[in-house]
């Protein structure tokens, strides 16, 4: 039987969050409080969140090392995110990089989860530089799946950005450096950047062709949580498309996917529901839905809860309740605003038609210009610098 060398065991320990005495002799310098933790890992992997919890927070008010108190916070901030809370996720997490020592390449899950509720909250800046120093790490170590996994991150987190020539770029060295990998996944994740990229440039029908491309991949494996968000993008993107009938057809195959998914990514993908609905004319069934899931997203996801806002405007002021639409573009517009994006262009425009029709011309005029001056994402929504980290070869 081969032996690991140190090296393999050091970036073995380094994605588990262990030692790499544990990992070479099986507990050498291990404690109880590690193995707390190992149960606690466990217990989260396996969906056993209430135990999780509580041996996290029992390690937490114990701790006698910044180790083990760095471990207790990352659990805690993982659970944080299961659970949809993307502002205790941050808190709790940049509390453990901190106990670990503030490196936060050298802690991919960490990282990973991190980035991604900086974005929920609409901080992509905060979002970009973790993915950005990660994958610098990860190219420095000559780890092509790390840095493919967050050359892929980063690059969603660009096209938040709306700066796309630089995820356009990121995407092609990704899409070279994943010609030599059989891994169907890492496949599906690049037509998924792809789908995105091409969505939120307004050219749906390319979106759509990647979109469908990356579904018939995932819906050969068994995460079900992966293959029910596939759905929800090409729903989307359907519904973009002018085709809401075929977007609640997708939408219900992939409904049972879902079941057991977080409550806010329950609320998201019931949010597609309602747009669709309220383009077939649904009005009062999409009003439903739109105040149902607005509530849960609110404090979750920044983007979502400006759409889902946006549409109970719309909605609103389908029905003659002007006040009511008035009170929710601005409220849309506010959380949008620390983003600018198409759909911000969409409430200003909405609400402009809103104004104009109301007998009040220089308050629409004041709106329109602000989606004019949003220019169609002609420059990045954030100055960030050029990135130098490429991908190994």
């Amino acid at each position: 039987m081969r032996t690991p060398s140190l090296q393999v065991l050091h970036l073995l320990a380094q994605r588990l969050d262990v030692t790499g005495d544990y990992l070479a002799t099986g507990g050498a310098g291990s404690t109880a409080e590690d193995d707390v933790l190992t149960q606690a890992e466990f217990a989260l992997r396996f969906d056993d969140l209430q135990q999780a919890e509580k041996l996290f927070k029992d390690v937490l008010e114990s701790a006698e090392d910044s180790r083990s108190r760095a471990r207790a916070l990352d659990g805690l901030g993982q659970l944080a995110f299961r659970k949809g809370d993307p502002r205790t996720t941050v808190e709790r997490l940049e509390a453990a990089l901190e106990a670990y020592g503030g490196d936060v390449g050298a802690h991919a899950r960490l990282a990973d989860t991190l980035g991604r509720a900086y974005a929920m909250l609409g901080d992509l800046g905060a979002s970009v530089e973790i993915f950005d120093r990660c994958l610098a790490e990860a190219r420095r170590r000559g780890d092509r799946l790390e840095a493919s996994r967050f050359a892929m991150l980063l690059g969603h987190a660009l096209i938040d950005a709306a700066d796309f020539d630089e995820a356009q770029t990121l995407l092609e060295e990704t899409t070279a450096l994943a010609s030599d990998v059989t891994d169907p996944l890492l496949h599906a994740r690049l037509y998924w950047l792809e789908s995105r990229l091409y969505a939120e440039q307004n050219d749906a029908e390319r979106a759509a062709r990647y979109a469908r491309k990356a579904l018939s991949i995932v819906e050969m494996t068994e995460d079900r949580a992966y293959v029910g968000r596939a759905h929800q993008l090409l729903a989307h993107i359907e519904v973009d498309r002018g085709r809401p009938a075929d977007a609640l057809d997708i939408l219900e195959r992939g409904r049972p996917l879902i079941a057991e998914a977080s409550p806010v990514e329950q609320a998201q993908y019931r949010l597609e529901e309602a747009r669709a609905l309220a383009s077939l004319g649904e009005s009062e069934r999409a009003a439903s839905l739109a105040m149902e899931v607005s509530g849960v997203i609110a404090g979750a996801n920044v983007e979502d809860a400006g759409r889902s806002y946006t549409l109970l405007a719309e909605l609103f002021a389908s029905f003659g309740d002007s006040a009511r639409a008035h009170e929710l573009y601005e409220l849309a517009a506010e959380l949008l605003e620390r983003n600018p994006n198409r759909y911000l262009v969409r409430v200003y425009r909405r609400h402009a038609e809103l104004l104009e029709s109301e007998g009040r011309p220089q308050e629409a005029m004041d709106l329109l210009k602000k989606a004019v001056a949003i220019g169609e994402f002609e420059q990045p929504r954030l100055r960030l610098p050029r990135r130098k980290a490429m991908l190994p070869s």
